[in-house]
């Protein structure tokens, strides 16, 4: 599936809420950033992700500090990659970024920094040295 499809398979509303875990947030926040700038990306993935989490009837489920984190983690590594990067050499690349429970934010954040309103609510910069 390409960028775009993904993208549109997700903004309109036929991904199944228990088949979309962690890895597929990953996935998909590669689609945007590969498909729009990363202010855009800002702006049109946390809607599309909110607008998920209304639909399934978990609207507190979005998280803010969580998800620009990411962005800017994926935005990062793919400026950083020496080509264009097709989404499984990405994947393959950077682990790192595709593990939920013990992940990569662990390094950037205390759990109760993370887990606060406020970073559920804002982006909070992080808290710990990586």
């Amino acid at each position: 599936m390409t960028e775009p499809e993904l993208i549109t398979q997700f903004e309109s509303g036929s991904v199944p809420p228990d088949s979309f875990h962690h890895a597929d947030h990953v996935r998909l926040a590669f689609a945007y950033l590969r498909q729009y700038p990363i202010l855009e990306a800002l702006e049109k993935f946390p809607a599309a992700l909110q607008k998920f989490a209304r639909a399934h009837g978990k609207p507190n489920l979005y998280h803010q500090t969580i998800t620009w984190a990411y962005l800017f983690l994926i935005h990062e590594r793919l400026v950083r990659a020496t080509h264009r990067q097709t989404w499984d050499e990405f994947a393959e690349a950077n682990p790192d970024l595709l593990t939920w429970k013990t992940g990569i934010l662990k390094k950037y954040y205390a759990e109760e920094a993370l887990q606060s309103d406020l970073a559920k609510r804002v982006f909070i910069f992080p808290d710990r040295c990586a």
